[in-house]
């Protein structure tokens, strides 16, 4: 017994306290297991558990009425100890309990109000001697009452087990209490909603069943006295009774509309639907729950309400149906119609027909109502009428969304084009102006045509740009979408797959993300499925990422390097002046230029007699058939046409030529003049282009043994050499030039004044790379960097004739600043690097500098190769550094002075030099003229003409 008390001890110590010991406490449930008679010599048995119950033994004192002890616990909730509490029960009047009396043990605080103890009778049978019976969990343990004589120390030892199982029962006690109370009380609230709905259906229902019991109570009485007058009565009562009110009325289909009681349902029909939606709102998510009651189910928590559920299912009707709002109006016009004639029909006397038929007035025309009398009627009708006003209202906002949302569409560009054979734009940038003017010159010979812009701005904004540019198109039609090239739907819309040709244009962004978006494009392009017609044309702005933009786009993908094409370029024409203006007439669209055909008559000929075959056009080069295509500019006099071989020539027009008969010609050898030696030059660099290393590598190809090139930037002089050999330039390989490096801004004078500007050949003023973003700031710092240096230079060059010694300086009579740049032009060779049209108008004004327009030019080549890609092949040939090149020969290669040739003689004489010339110009003239119209006519030369050749460069 005392290990047992132990263990009662330690379960004591170590039970949960009370956590609030300000709420009042349901005193434990004690039950009473069994009864041990007092003469049992048997040892008190210990009922082993979890809880250890206490054990009761009835006395043999004598019986007395129920009676209950309670101990003084307000002491015992000051002091918990088990000395307070055996010092307690000591206290206790042991004598006067009785075998039915039960003791609350004082350590576990005052007793609350609603308290009570159960009391269990004793067992009928007794437990066997030595019986060990364990009692289940969660039994409440019970104060026993010994005997008299029982020692206090067994007292104490059994008041510490008490103590350990109620403190541990208590907390069980209250949690489930208030679970089962919070439970019953929600189960309540439940019941009571459901009470409140179902009254209400049936307070809705019942007079309804109600009129129509009536009805057929009386119906059958109507009948019944009928059949009375019928018997009673000696004449026949069918034929000779004048009221016939009590007579059945005819079987027809309106024979339930057409008596009193009809009216009543219909006015109870009214006033039902008119109270449901309001009720159906109000007690529509309680649905779900009656539905769980019903079915005994536990509610789920994470369910949505069944009203946003209806709003959401809605909702997404009006979004995914496009026609779900005109349903939706029609439906209500209908139930307008209906619900307003069942109203007017309860009011009203006539039929349910004519009461339809005047809804659906009131519902046209909400005029009609005013001819309505008494009360019932005006009120239906002037309801009907506000419901078709609505109505109305509703209908003319969804046809005015509709016609907004339709012409919106067309304003922003969202409606497909249907067309063929167009040339589609994709992108916009700077050059799409002089694109499109290039794009309409081409197609001015068959009346024009038509032109797709898609790119990702408003409609109105681009109309408006292209608008500006105050160019008549000739015939050809210019249509703006917005979009994304990157969407195959946008694509689809602009009809890609049946252009003849597509241009993709790069962004204004860096030369990379330009790329990027370039071949993204491109990826999108190859996946259209109904396949492409046309060829692609896309302008790439770094030539290191041009063999990606190919892999991915295969043989449809002709690609336009920019950056690579103005700068080898502005190479040609730093070493050759004027060279700039040639190529502006023949890369563009107004003069002349490159076309290839097949020509059948001259199948056998050879080339040297095929040159002097179209009077109208320059040959230049042969398309191959045999070699896949290939073609051959400037090929071999005994070169054959074959069958099948197309002829490259340079006329204004594909209509404008034709081959006609050899002209006679003066076929005389004349001596061949040596080429002038190539001297050393001494060229500068102002800026940093991205494809720098490229331009050297030309110039390492083009220049003399010796040469120098300077580069004045603001790129640190060890950070370029690492951009250069990142960029593939061998520095230590160069040969023909050296590398002289110079740190300083090209906007700054004195920056500019450190260098030796007066001793340069050449100066290329490139578009900086640090603001190839920006066309205007771009323009605007290589414009101030051009006035700096030429005035730099009128003031260190010595001025040897104050007058204009040509033509060129002919339009400013007088000495002003501008006359002194002019002067020192002519000392030295500025090439700038112009991008926008407006700051070239600046420049060509002042004459300073011999400019290269570099969108100009760029859009020139993309229009080119999107009417015929082979130009391309051709294009990529005349820029490189190496094969056949345009240059500027002198006069003296060719005839002597004062000397009287037509143009066929000069072209003869051009072939013993393996030339084809195509142009000349004269002394006293700005401009050279490219395919002269009147080839045989004899013209009086001089040597200090020049003439425009296709060379071989060998």
């Amino acid at each position: 017994m005392q290990s047992k008390g132990g263990s009662g001890e330690s379960a004591s110590s170590q039970s949960p306290r009370n956590p609030s010991p300000k709420k009042a406490e349901r005193p434990p449930v004690l039950k009473k297991f069994k009864t041990i008679s007092p003469d049992d010599p048997r040892p008190t048995p210990h009922f082993h558990g979890p809880l250890f119950p206490a054990v009761r033994r009835v006395t043999s004192l004598p019986s007395s009425s129920d009676r209950r002890c309670s101990v003084d616990a307000d002491a015992s909730a000051k002091n918990s100890s088990g000395s307070n509490v055996s010092n307690n029960l000591n206290n206790v009047d042991v004598n006067n309990l009785s075998n039915r009396d039960w003791m609350y043990p004082p350590f576990l605080g005052p007793h609350a109000a609603r308290n009570r103890v159960v009391t269990v009778k004793a067992a009928s049978k007794s437990p066997s001697p030595g019986s060990g019976e364990r009692l289940p969990d969660g039994v409440r343990g019970k104060v026993v009452h010994e005997k008299q004589k029982t020692d206090t120390a067994t007292n104490k030892e059994e008041v510490k087990i008490l103590a350990s199982q109620v403190s541990t029962t208590t907390m069980t006690t209250q949690s489930s209490s208030v679970s089962s109370s919070s439970g019953r009380r929600a189960r309540g609230v439940k019941l009571k909603r459901y009470f409140i709905f179902s009254s209400i259906i049936f307070s809705c229902i019942f007079p309804v069943r109600y009129v129509i019991h009536l009805r057929d109570k009386v119906a059958r009485l109507e009948e019944e006295n009928i059949n009375l007058r019928r018997w009673c009565s000696e004449i026949d009562v069918v034929g000779n009774n004048s009221s016939g009110v009590l007579q059945p009325e005819d079987d027809s289909s309106f024979h339930f509309f057409n008596n009193a009681d009809s009216r009543t349902v219909a006015l109870y029909t009214v006033v039902i639907t008119l109270v449901m939606p309001f009720v159906l709102y109000k007690y529509l998510d309680y649905l779900p729950q009656i539905k769980n009651i019903s079915k005994r189910t536990k509610p789920n928590k994470e369910e949505v309400p069944l009203k946003k559920r209806i709003a959401y299912t809605v909702d997404v009707c009006f979004s995914v149906y496009p026609y779900a709002k005109l349903l939706a109006l029609l439906f209500a016009t209908v139930f307008l119609i209906g619900f307003g004639g069942l109203a007017l029909y309860a009011v009203n006397g006539g039929s349910l027909a004519e009461a339809l038929w005047l809804s659906w007035t009131f519902v046209a025309d909400s005029g009609n109502h005013a001819d309505s009398v008494g009360t019932g009627p005006r009120i239906v009708s002037v309801s009907i009428s506000s419901g078709g006003m609505l109505i109305f209202a509703m209908m003319l906002g969804l046809v005015s969304d509709a016609i907004s949302e339709k012409v919106d569409s067309l304003r922003k560009g969202k409606s497909e084009v249907i067309e063929k054979n167009h040339i589609l734009i994709l992108g916009w940038s700077d050059k799409l102006g002089s694109l499109l003017k290039q794009l309409a010159i081409a197609n001015k010979s068959v009346g024009g045509g038509v032109v797709v812009v898609l790119a990702e701005r408003d409609k109105e904004e681009m109309e408006m740009d292209i608008a500006k540019l105050e160019f008549d198109f000739m015939g050809t039609s210019v249509i703006c979408r917005s979009g994304s090239p990157l969407i195959l739907a946008d694509l689809k819309k602009v009809s890609v797959s049946k252009a003849r040709a597509i241009i993709v244009l790069a962004s204004d962004e860096n030369a990379d993300q330009s790329d990027a978006r370039a071949l993204r494009v491109v990826l999108s392009l190859t996946g259209v499925k109904k396949g492409l017609r046309g060829h692609v044309v896309v302008e790439m702005s770094d030539l290191d990422n041009e063999p990606l933009v190919k892999l991915v786009g295969g043989d449809l993908i002709e690609t336009v390097v920019a950056h690579d094409v103005i700068g080898r370029l502005m190479i040609q024409c730093a070493l050759q002046p004027g060279l700039a203006l040639i190529w502006e007439d023949i890369l563009g669209f107004e003069n002349d230029e490159f076309y290839i055909k097949r020509w059948p008559q001259l199948a056998g000929m050879q080339f040297e007699d095929v040159l002097i075959s179209f009077p109208d056009a320059i040959p230049c080069g042969v398309k191959v058939a045999a070699d896949g295509g290939k073609i051959i500019l400037n090929p071999d006099d005994n070169y054959v046409l074959k069958e099948g071989d197309e002829v490259l020539v340079i006329a204004e027009d594909d209509d404008t030529y034709a081959p006609g008969s050899i002209p006679e010609v003066r076929r005389v050898d004349f001596p061949k003049v040596p080429e002038l030696p190539k001297y050393p030059e001494k060229i500068l660099f102002c800026g940093w282009r991205r494809d720098i290393d490229d331009m050297i590598m030309v110039l390492e190809a083009f220049l003399a043994p010796g040469s120098e090139l300077w580069m004045f930037n603001e790129v640190p002089e060890k950070e370029r050499e690492r951009k250069l050999i990142d960029g593939g330039l061998d520095i230590s390989g160069l040969v023909n030039i050296k590398l002289v490096h110079h740190e300083g801004n090209a906007v700054i004078r004195r920056h500019l004044e450190s260098l030796p500007l007066e001793t340069f050949d050449s100066i290329l003023i490139l578009a900086d790379e640090s603001l190839e973003d920006s066309v205007v700031h771009s323009d605007s710092r290589s414009l101030a960097t051009l006035l700096l240096i030429r005035d730099i230079q009128s003031k260190r060059l010595p001025h040897k004739d104050t007058k204009p010694t040509s033509l060129r300086l002919a339009g400013f009579s007088h000495s002003s600043w501008i006359c002194e740049l002019q002067q020192a032009s002519d000392k030295s060779i500025i090439i700038s690097e112009i991008l926008d049209s407006r700051t070239r108008n600046l420049v060509s004004v002042s004459r300073i500098s011999d400019y290269v327009l570099s969108n100009e030019l760029v859009s020139m080549a993309l229009a080119m190769v999107a009417e015929d890609k082979q130009i391309n092949r051709v294009l990529e040939e005349l820029f490189a550094e190496e094969g056949n090149e345009m240059c500027i020969k002198p006069a003296e290669f060719y005839l002597f002075d004062q000397e009287e040739l037509c143009f066929y003689d000069i072209m003869i004489r051009g072939r013993q030099r393996q030339e084809i010339v195509i142009g000349y110009r004269r002394a006293n003239s700005e401009r050279a003229i490219i395919n002269p119209r009147k080839k045989s006519e004899p013209i009086k030369w001089s040597l200090d003409d020049v003439f425009v050749v296709i060379s071989s460069g060998s």
